[in-house]
C-alpha cells in the first residue's frame, strides 16, 4: 500500500504540469515465503519465491488495472494442482527465471512488462529458509510454521547463514537519501532483511535518513503485547546494529468494532511507547493512520504525505 501511493510522486509522472519530488524508489523484498503458490513453485522448480515480489510490482506498476489485475489473477481451484490457487504472475516470474536462469533478471524483466515506476530487488539470491528458536528452545523451520506457531519467539535466522546480499540491493541502499522500514511482520517480512549479509551494514553506515514505520496491531503468535519499543530492540538484536533515526507511530484510536474483530484472534493496538523511543535516542513521528475499512490499515494517501512532508519536501527545500 505505501509503494502504491509513493508511486505517484514519483519525478517521471507529472500532473498539471507539477513535477514529482522523488526521483526514484527501490523496494527491497524478503525471500523466505514458503507457502501457497510461491511455497509450490519454490519446492517443484527451487526458484526463489515470487509472490511477495509480484505484489510489489503490481503496487508499483503504471497500469493496475489491466497488467495488475492480470499477474494477480489467481487460477480457480479444481480437482487436483495443476494450476490450482497459482497467480498469473508467480507462474509468469517462475517461467522467466527458467528461461533466464537468473531470478533477479526475471524480476527485472517482469518489471518492464508490468512498466514499474521503481525498482525492485529480493534481498538475497540464495534460496534460503527462515528458521525461529521459541521460547522453551524448540526450533521451527519454515517462515509459514513460524507464522502458525503460538510461542514467543526469541530469534529467527537464516539458513543458510551465511546467505549474500543481491548487490544491486546493497547499491540502492548506498544511493539512497530515505529508507523506510515497515510496516509488515516483524520476524517474517521485516527482520529477514536485515539477516542477509552486509544487508544491516549497509543501512547503518548510508548517508541517508532512516525510518521505522510500526506496525498499527500486535500479531498474534508472534507479537503479543509487543510495543513500538519491543519492535525496535527486536530488529535491533537481530540486526547487531541501531538502525533508526525516526519512528513513524499512529495516533489514531481504534473502533470498538476493530477492537472486537481483532481481539478474538488475540491482536492488540500496538502500544505506542514513545517516551521510551525517546529514551533510545528515537525521534517520533506521530500522526492519523488508521485506516478502518473492516480491517486496520495504514491510510496509503495520509502516510504517504506525513513522509513527504517531513522528509522529502523539507529536504528539498
Amino acid at each position: 500500500m505505501l509503494l502504491r501511493s509513493l508511486k505517484e510522486h514519483i519525478a517521471s509522472s507529472r500532473q498539471n504540469g507539477a513535477s514529482r519530488p522523488i526521483s526514484d524508489i527501490a523496494a527491497i523484498v524478503t525471500v523466505t515465503d514458503d507457502g501457497g503458490s510461491s511455497g509450490r513453485l519454490r519446492r517443484e522448480y527451487s526458484i526463489l519465491p515470487p509472490g511477495d515480489i509480484r505484489n510489489c510490482m503490481v503496487a508499483l506498476s503504471r497500469d493496475e488495472a489491466l497488467m495488475g489485475k492480470l499477474f494477480q489473477y489467481r487460477f480457480p481451484s479444481g480437482r487436483g494442482h495443476g494450476l490450482a490457487g497459482h497467480s498469473f504472475g508467480n507462474l509468469f516470474l517462475a517461467a522467466l527465471t527458467n528461461v533466464t536462469g537468473d531470478f533477479p533478471e526475471a524480476v527485472r524483466l517482469s518489471s518492464k512488462v508490468l512498466a514499474i515506476r521503481g525498482r525492485i530487488f529480493p534481498s538475497t539470491p540464495a534460496n534460503v529458509t527462515l528458521e525461529a528458536e521459541l521460547e522453551g528452545g524448540k526450533i521451527v523451520s519454515g517462515e509459514t510454521n513460524i507464522s502458525r506457531s503460538q510461542r514467543r519467539i526469541r530469534r529467527v535466522r537464516l539458513v543458510p547463514r551465511n546467505a549474500g546480499p543481491l548487490p544491486e540491493a546493497l547499491d540502492a541502499i548506498r544511493e539512497a537519501d530515505l529508507i523506510l522500514l515497515g510496516p509488515g511482520s516483524l520476524y517474517t517480512s521485516i527482520i529477514p532483511n536485515l539477516l542477509v549479509r552486509g544487508v544491516a551494514h549497509a543501512i547503518r553506515r548510508s548517508r541517508a535518513k532512516c525510518i521505522y514505520i510500526a506496525n498499527l496491531m500486535t500479531q498474534p503468535g508472534e507479537t503479543d503485547g509487543y510495543s513500538v519499543a519491543d519492535h525496535v530492540r527486536a530488529i535491533y538484536e537481530h540486526a547487531h546494529e541501531r538502525l533508526f533515526d525516526y519512528v513513524v507511530v499512529n495516533r489514531a484510536a481504534a473502533t470498538s468494532r476493530i477492537l472486537h474483530r481483532y481481539g478474538v484472534s488475540g491482536a492488540r493496538p500496538v502500544a505506542a511507547s514513545l517516551e521510551e523511543l525517546r529514551r533510545m535516542g528515537l525521534k517520533c513521528i506521530t500522526g492519523d493512520l488508521l485506516q478502518q475499512d473492516g480491517v486496520a490499515r495504514h491510510d496509503p494517501k495520509r502516510l504517504a504525505q506525513l513522509l513527504l512532508r517531513h522528509f522529502v519536501q523539507r529536504n528539498a527545500a
